[in-house]
Parts: structure tokens; C-alpha cells; sequence
């Protein structure tokens, strides 16, 4: 797996380098949020970043942002390195930034490795998920849409079954001319008396 390193001190950047490709992965590098974003930016296959938390050009929580106001690209799993305590108040603002997961400093190699193992099982859940979302059999007739259990069911109650959301129905301007003016003309004919000889 490749990993985004994003860390100001050279000594701690070169002791989870090496953790890293120990375990296995490639590194690509970066001393400063800056440069972590613009890591990201060309090398687009980095699905983990480690990241310290308190660097110079842009902090960890600032390029966590980042990463996660990005809606078209894979998820990407973000752990923050810190020596900062794990107090509630640190543990909100990391949560709230978009953080995964967090690493105390000094680095322990058995934690990372737990971590990283929990980061690929992450990240082929989120990869699974976006291959069903992009796959939605819908029935080309009468637009019903074939759940996880082989049954068809209308498109409303597949996504609110998914997501919660409530729909209310209407008719568009197309369908109206359509469908709905000539069944009010038909209806209208229909209730006309015959007319008398």
C-alpha cells in the first residue's frame, strides 16, 4: 500500500519511513501540510496518510480538511502522529477535523502496524460500497431497482430503506401535458351524457 508521510522533523519522518517499508509499504513523503497536499495531488493512488499534528504551512487538521472536502476521490484513511495528550478536547477536534485514527509519539511499531491493518480492512469496505453505488441494476421498464436480496422494489423505497430520506411526489411539467391532460380529457368525455337523436 502506498502511505503519505506528513511530518516537519526529519529524524521522526525517517523513523516511520523506515516502520513503514519494514512492514511493507511504499513512502511518499512530505515535510509540511503544503507539501503533504501537493504529495497527494500527484501521487493520486495514496489511500493512508500519517500525519504529525502540529507542523509549519498547514497543520495536520488543516490538510485533513482538505482531503476530506474532496468528494469525487477514494476515501482516503487519515491517522494523525501526535505527542499532544489524548484529552476529550484534542479528541473532538481531530474527530470533528476528519481524523481516523490516532498515533502517539513516540512511534510504536506494533500500534502502526494494528492501525494500518485496520486501514486497509476500512478502505476495502469503502471500495466495495462505491462499486454498489455505481452499480444499481434498475429495470429499463418500470424503473424498479433490484436490491441486495434479488428484489425488485421501487427506487423510493430501495434509497430510503439506504439513506433514511423521505420523498414527496409531484408530477413535472412534461408528464403533466403527457400523461395527466389527456386522462383529464378522457375522464371529462367519459362522464359527458350521451348525447339524445
Amino acid at each position: 500500500m502506498r502511505i503519505l508521510i506528513v511530518e516537519d522533523n526529519a529524524v521522526a519522518r525517517a523513523v516511520l519511513r523506515q516502520a513503514l517499508r519494514r512492514l511493507g509499504h511504499e513512502i511518499v513523503e512530505a515535510a509540511d501540510g503544503e507539501a503533504g497536499w501537493a504529495a497527494l495531488q500527484n501521487h493520486g493512488d495514496v489511500r493512508v496518510i500519517v500525519s504529525d499534528w502540529t507542523m509549519p504551512r498547514g497543520d495536520g487538521l488543516e490538510l485533513c480538511r482538505r482531503i476530506r472536502a474532496r468528494t469525487d476521490e477514494e476515501y482516503a484513511y487519515f491517522i494523525l502522529l501526535t505527542a499532544r495528550d489524548g484529552t476529550e478536547e484534542n479528541r473532538t477536534e481531530a474527530a470533528d477535523a476528519g481524523v481516523d485514527d490516532f498515533l502517539s509519539k513516540p512511534l510504536d511499531v506494533d500500534e502502526l502496524w494494528m492501525r494500518l491493518r485496520v486501514a486497509e480492512r476500512i478502505l476495502g469496505y469503502t471500495r466495495q460500497v462505491r462499486q454498489l453505488e455505481q452499480m444499481m441494476p434498475i429495470c429499463t421498464y418500470c424503473k424498479k431497482v433490484r436490491d441486495d436480496q434479488n428484489y425488485w422494489q421501487q427506487i423510493e423505497g430501495y434509497i430510503t430503506a439506504r439513506t433514511g430520506a423521505d420523498f414527496s411526489h409531484s408530477v413535472c411539467p412534461d408528464c403533466y401535458q403527457r400523461v395527466v391532460l389527456p386522462e383529464i380529457a378522457q375522464l371529462k368525455a367519459a362522464r359527458q351524457p350521451p348525447s339524445t337523436p
